[in-house]
């Protein structure tokens, strides 16, 4: 085979959980992906939504031998030497679905290669092989540090601030929304303030999230709290007492991966238009939503479809967006929200 390098590396990354307009939820997950080349390894394989198997929220004794198996110092999972590389969000089941390669060791390097779509232990490279992905050949010191380097961290160390605190004065919103965020695995908080609270208990969280009736003086004193323990959050002031939309805002306000790796890095909505842009090939669905006059949630599907990479402008349906409406976007692995404006 080609003698050729690519590069390896590892960056944060999160499969988008999320209260849809239906109804319906999707779990999160925080993971490591795989860097080839300076780009998500996900992002080659259409509008895969999976995660790899170096996920934050399973038990660290799986983590270290999810990362040992990479590391060719147990044996392939599956048979031929096949690993697991991406596999379902929602549970660890075979018959779900998954990307795999076969990883295998030539001299000091690594090589990935015979890329598969695999539903069961038998794998028919000929009819689900990504043939145009790979092979990858990484140099073994380069492979080695990026996965040693979990190890000696105890894998994703971020992985367990996935818990937001929620502030703010209308409590049977904040029980619905703490709720929701809790049926998709983010864990949530209530509290009217956190004079007082140790330092210890404030770096369990991510993200903060006030209420449109918390004032700027109160926030003030709840960012001091934060900067005097030394934690780094992301603080996310409430667009509208609509739970699916809050819970967007709090699923971007989590997302650690870098900008530049992500699939979805600009929204704006104006003039009864989204504009979005795309770094790579997926789905993107847009959701409007809106209260009336009585405080009644609307909410309107507005785009579902796949996008190539670049800027896109969408027309959006005039009575989805009248009055004070909002505009979430989502991909697989990332969600944005903007107010409509005027």
């Amino acid at each position: 085979m080609s003698g050729a390098y690519a590069t390896f590396g590892l960056a944060p990354a999160m499969r988008a959980g999320g209260v849809l307009a239906n109804g319906d939820f999707q779990v999160h997950r925080d993971f490591v992906d795989f860097i080839v080349d300076g780009r998500p390894l996900l992002f080659q394989l259409s509008d895969l939504d999976a995660v790899s198997p170096l996920a934050s929220d399973v038990p660290p004794a799986i983590f270290t031998a999810q990362v040992r198996s990479l590391l060719g110092e147990t044996d392939a999972p599956l048979p031929g030497g096949r690993h697991i590389i991406y596999g379902c969000p929602e549970c660890e089941d075979l018959a779900c679905g998954a990307v795999t390669a076969v990883i295998e060791r030539e001299g000091d390097d690594f090589v990935w290669r015979e890329f598969a779509w695999q539903t069961e232990e038998a794998v028919d490279l000929q009819l689900n092989g990504y043939h145009g992905i790979g092979p990858f050949r990484f140099r073994g010191d380069e492979y080695r540090a990026a996965l040693d380097s979990l190890l000696q961290g105890g894998g994703d160390p971020e992985g367990g601030r996935r818990r937001v605190l929620l502030i703010g004065a209308r409590v049977a919103v904040l029980a619905k929304l703490a709720a929701a965020l809790r049926t998709i695995g983010i864990g949530a908080d209530i509290t009217h303030g956190v004079a007082g609270v140790p330092a210890d208990e404030l770096r369990g969280y991510g993200a903060v999230a006030f209420g449109r009736a918390v004032t700027e003086e109160e926030r003030a004193a709840v960012r001091r709290s934060f900067e005097g323990a030394g934690v780094e959050v992301t603080y996310v002031v409430g667009l509208a007492p609509i739970i699916p939309l809050l819970v967007a805002q709090i699923e971007h306000a989590l997302d650690r991966s870098p900008v530049e790796q992500r699939r979805m890095t600009r929204l704006v909505a104006a003039d009864g238009e989204a504009g979005v842009e795309i770094t790579s090939p997926c789905r993107v669905r847009l959701t409007a939503y809106r209260l009336d006059r009585l405080y009644r949630t609307h909410a309107h599907e507005v785009f579902d479809g796949l996008l190539e990479a670049g800027r896109h402008r969408i027309a959006l349906d005039a009575k989805a967006v009248k009055g004070e409406s909002f505009v979430v976007a989502r991909t697989s692995g990332s969600v944005l929200v903007e107010t409509m404006a005027r």
